[in-house]
C-alpha cells in the first residue's frame, strides 16, 4: 500500500522564499556541512571537530547533543539531520572499544547520503597548541594535495574529492597575491597515513617585486588512518555532477582557437558591388561637362555598333 505525502505550500511571502532558496540551483555557492557527535566521543574527536568548525565557518552548524547512531548500518537519521539543516556534507565524530578516536566524513545528493568515509584519528593538535596568529574566519583555504597516491586507489580518490568540496568556498575567477592566506596540506604516506597540515602564508620582503613566501604551521595537525568506506556507483556519480542545460557552452559555427589559444573567426558575406556603393560627393571627383559629352557619345557609338552587327547577322 502506498503512502501519499502531503505537499506543503508556502502561505507566506517568506515561506516560499525559504522553500525556492532550498530548490536545486543554476549555480550552487558554497556546500553547508553539520558537524554532530556519536553515542560516545572522546575528548580528541570533540576538540578536533571545534577545531574543523571554525575553519569551516560560517558554512558549518555544530550539533551540541549526542546522537545514538551507526551510520554505515542506518544512514536514515544523519539524511534528516542534513535535510532539516540544508546541509549537503557532515562530520560525525564518535568513539567506541571496536573503534576509538572515529571520523566519519561523507556528502550527501538529493538528500541521500552519496559516499561516506570513516578515518581514524591517529595523532592530533589542536588550534591552541600552537602559539600564534590565527587566520581570519571565511578566508579561502589554497589546497595542497602532496604525492601520486591519491590518484592511485578509489577510496583516495573518493577523500580527496570530499576534502576538495569540504574546504571549499565561493568560485572565484582570479586571485591576487595577498589573498593567499591560508594553506592546508594533504600528504598520503606509502604507510596508508594521510597527514594534514595547516600554514599560514606569509609574505615578506625580498628586495625585488616578487615577496618571499614563508609557512607558519597554525594548526590544526592531524593525522589519519582510512577505515570503512562507502563509495558511490558511478550511475549515482555521474547524476550528481551532472551540469545543468543552462551551464553547458554550444559549440559555435566558424570559431576555432590555434594552439597558442588565439581565437580565429570566419565570417561569411555575399558578393559586393563597388560600383554601387554611395561614396562622398567631392566637387573635385565630378567629371567636367566635356568628360560627360565624350561618355554620351561613347555609348551612342557603341549602342550603333550593336545595331549594326545584328542587322549584318539577320
Amino acid at each position: 500500500m502506498s503512502v501519499l505525502q502531503r505537499v506543503v505550500k508556502p502561505t507566506t511571502h517568506k515561506g516560499k522564499k525559504v522553500l525556492l532558496k532550498k530548490e536545486p540551483q543554476i549555480i550552487e555557492g558554497t556546500k553547508r556541512a553539520i558537524f554532530f557527535k556519536g553515542r560516545k566521543t572522546s575528548e580528541k574527536v570533540r576538540n578536533l571537530l571545534k577545531d574543523l568548525y571554525l575553519i569551516k565557518k560560517p558554512d558549518a552548524q555544530m550539533l551540541n547533543k549526542k546522537n545514538d547512531i551507526t551510520i554505515f548500518e542506518n544512514p536514515q537519521p544523519v539524511e534528516a539531520f542534513c535535510k532539516k539543516h540544508d546541509s549537503a556534507m557532515f562530520l560525525m565524530g564518535s568513539h567506541s572499544k571496536k573503534r576509538p578516536d572515529n571520523l566519519v566524513v561523507g556528502r550527501t545528493f538529493n538528500y541521500s547520503i552519496l559516499d561516506m568515509i570513516e578515518l581514524y584519528v591517529e595523532n592530533y593538535d589542536g588550534l591552541q597548541e600552537f602559539a600564534n596568529d590565527k587566520i581570519t574566519v571565511g578566508t579561502k583555504p589554497c589546497l595542497i594535495f602532496n604525492g601520486t597516491l591519491w590518484e592511485q586507489s578509489d577510496e583516495l580518490k573518493q577523500l580527496k574529492s570530499i576534502f576538495i568540496d569540504f574546504f571549499h568556498r565561493e568560485e572565484v575567477e582570479a586571485v591576487r597575491l595577498q589573498g593567499l592566506e591560508h594553506s592546508i596540506s594533504f600528504n598520503a604516506t606509502p604507510d596508508g597515513k594521510i597527514c594534514l597540515r595547516s600554514y599560514k602564508v606569509l609574505l615578506k620582503k625580498s628586495g625585488v617585486r616578487t615577496p618571499r613566501v614563508e609557512l607558519e604551521e597554525i594548526g590544526p595537525r592531524i593525522d589519519f588512518t582510512l577505515r570503512r568506506t562507502k563509495l558511490p556507483s558511478p550511475d549515482l556519480m555521474k547524476d550528481a555532477c551532472k551540469k545543468p542545460k543552462e551551464l553547458k557552452v554550444g559549440k559555435k559555427k566558424n570559431i576555432s582557437t590555434d594552439a597558442l589559444g588565439t581565437t580565429h573567426g570566419r565570417i561569411h558575406i555575399g558578393k559586393q558591388e563597388i560600383n554601387k556603393i554611395q561614396t562622398r560627393k567631392l566637387k573635385g571627383l565630378k567629371k567636367t561637362m566635356q568628360e560627360k559629352k565624350a561618355a554620351k557619345r561613347k555609348a551612342l557609338v557603341e549602342s550603333n555598333d550593336g545595331v549594326e552587327k545584328r542587322q549584318r547577322a539577320d
